[in-house]
């Protein structure tokens, strides 16, 4: 069977590190159609927007797509093309996993954790005003239906995968109204599902007690700005970006992507590291339901990083974005990459 996906390759060294992906895809022996459209700042001058029509009709399309990371101004220029991704296509979870991997170096051992953020709302989405020349108002909507279906993709997430706790991270004893109801709604959501443990905690205090006692906590669910922050804390717990996954999820669609930012210093030196983006594409290998294909892809990934010699610079290594890829490919048992 044939799966027609949306390839992104982003801009900096996205396009690099989504075309290893793809070739260690390639090589799983999961058959891909492949449909390439660009999204950006190198498609304003002819669109005259980061995100043309094109690219959301492609993905309504295939409903899968594989991005590479997408620079971001900041401050001023165009808006995130993955918030408007998200906030379009209603891909209302990000999921970002976090686990411990040998070979790359950390403090921590055995970190196993899930972020479930809700992808939406929140101050993310984006209403804010001036007021007078002097100040500035941004205004966090919380809803409970928003609240209400992310975390039920969390307990959802957790019964599949056999974790055994569900912590709902929130602010709700400063915040009492917003904040307040995710709690709440997601405390209703709890009660559906008994089987699973569930808990909740105060988000300053998560993240001291994620870098204390990280083995205490299994899945997390979090509104949009928590979800952002803590999901690179736990990236940090396992090593950084360069090894962090992502996916946005809807009911009909889902986009996969790597945490990390475009690097465009690196754009075009062959020194990327690809785990993360191969690493997403795993994610959607499982999305489509293609699960051994997936652990394979997933064990070649650990063997080489843990062997440590034919990877990227910030794995201890020397090897280019694409000897990487030849690497994993190789482990996989395909010969000789193509």
């Amino acid at each position: 069977m044939a799966y027609e996906v949306t390839l992104i390759p982003g801009d900096g060294i996205g396009p690099e590190i989504t075309e290893a992906a793809c070739r260690v895809i390639d090589a799983s022996g999961v058959d891909i159609d492949w449909q390439k459209a660009e999204a950006g700042a190198e498609v304003m001058a002819h669109f005259g927007t980061p995100l043309p029509d094109h690219v959301l009709e492609s993905i309504r399309r295939t409903r899968v797509a594989l991005k590479g990371p997408i620079t971001t101004p900041v401050g001023s220029g165009f808006r995130s093309v993955n918030v408007s991704l998200r906030k379009t296509l209603d891909l209302y979870v990000n999921l970002r996993p976090a686990v411990s991997m040998p070979g790359v170096k950390s403090r921590y051992e055995d970190i196993d954790l899930v972020i479930v953020r809700e992808n939406t709302e929140d101050l993310y989405a984006g209403v804010e005003h001036t007021v007078g020349k002097d100040a500035a108002e941004s205004i966090k909507i919380i809803t409970r239906s928003a609240s209400e279906r992310v975390a039920r993709f969390a307990f959802e997430y957790a019964r599949r995968e056999g974790r055994r706790k569900v912590t709902a991270v929130h602010k709700a004893n400063i915040l009492k109204l917003s904040d307040g109801l995710f709690l709440e709604a997601v405390g209703d959501v709890a009660k559906d599902y008994e089987d699973i443990e569930f808990e909740d905690r105060i988000v300053d205090n998560m993240c001291m007690q994620l870098v204390q006692k990280p083995e205490l906590y299994d899945v997390m669910v979090l509104p949009n700005l928590y979800g952002d922050i803590v999901s690179d804390l736990c990236a940090g717990l396992v090593g950084g970006l360069g090894v962090a996954p992502g996916a946005n999820i809807g009911d009909d669609m889902a986009v996969f992507e790597p945490v990390h930012g475009s690097a465009p210093k690196y754009a075009g030196k062959n020194q990327a590291d690809p785990t993360a983006t191969i690493l997403s594409a795993v994610l959607m290998l499982k999305h489509l339901g293609e699960e051994e294909a997936a652990e394979r892809v997933t064990a070649a990934v650990r063997k080489v990083v843990a062997a440590g010699e034919r990877v990227t610079y910030d794995l201890g290594g020397s090897a280019g974005t694409s000897e990487m890829a030849d690497a994993i490919i190789e482990e996989m048992g395909q010969g000789q990459p193509k």
